[in-house]
């Protein structure tokens, strides 16, 4: 059957946010929604990212409702870059919208890279949220504290060799979040996971299937 996805407009806190939404194939029931962002505003990062698409088809095959959406001044979205700030009011109205369409189903929230922090921050602030992947979180600059009285479950994946989060960084970070917290390791030589995207395909399908067990 066909594939269902769709572009979606969402209504933004900055105006127009422009959307795409994956739902599995027709006859196929829906178990769970998710919310995906997409890294960097400022150096590249969209919705269409090759991460986020892998995360996104991972979680489709699973049963799941994919909204993934650029963050304001990206693509066809209103706005321009907040630094972070007004990119997590993007995710909330992103949320907001998925939770309108689909009521009462468990959500997860992730992001890469960048998309990554966003999806944290806002995560560890919403306990409707069941569930937040953080892929390459770039730990290697800003303040991760938050993470110390984060009570959301909380799935790292990460690159072995990762420019903008080393292992070490990523250790210490992970050691000092509060629980539930877990972390899956993938033999990548980069950020971009380049040379491993099966490999981290298939990991973010398994931490799909899996959410809301307590990692």
């Amino acid at each position: 059957m066909a594939r269902m996805l769709r572009t979606v407009s969402l209504s933004g806190p900055a105006g127009r946010l422009e959307a795409l939404l994956d739902e599995p194939d027709p006859g196929r029931p829906i178990v769970r929604t998710a919310v995906f962002c997409h890294p960097h505003p400022q150096f590249g990062g969209t919705m269409h990212n090759k991460v986020v698409f892998r995360m996104a088809r991972a979680a489709r095959s699973e049963g799941t409702a994919v909204l993934r959406f650029n963050f304001r001044g990206v693509g066809k979205s209103t706005g321009t870059y907040d630094g972070g700030a007004g990119e997590q009011n993007d995710l909330r109205a992103a949320v907001l919208s998925v939770r309108e369409r689909h009521p009462g189903l468990p959500l997860t929230v992730g992001g890469f890279s960048f998309g990554a922090r966003v999806a944290l921050k806002v995560s560890c602030s919403d306990p409707c949220i069941e569930q937040v992947i953080a892929v390459g979180a770039p730990v290697n600059g800003g303040d991760w504290s938050f993470l110390r009285s984060c009570a959301c479950p909380k799935h790292f994946i990460h690159s072995e060799i990762d420019e903008f989060g080393s292992r070490t960084n990523m250790e210490r970070i992970l050691a000092s979040a509060a629980d539930p917290k877990a972390i899956t390791w993938i033999a990548a030589r980069d950020h971009f996971f380049s040379d491993a995207l099966d490999q981290f395909e298939t990991s973010a399908r398994t931490v799909i299937s899996e959410s809301g067990r307590t990692p």
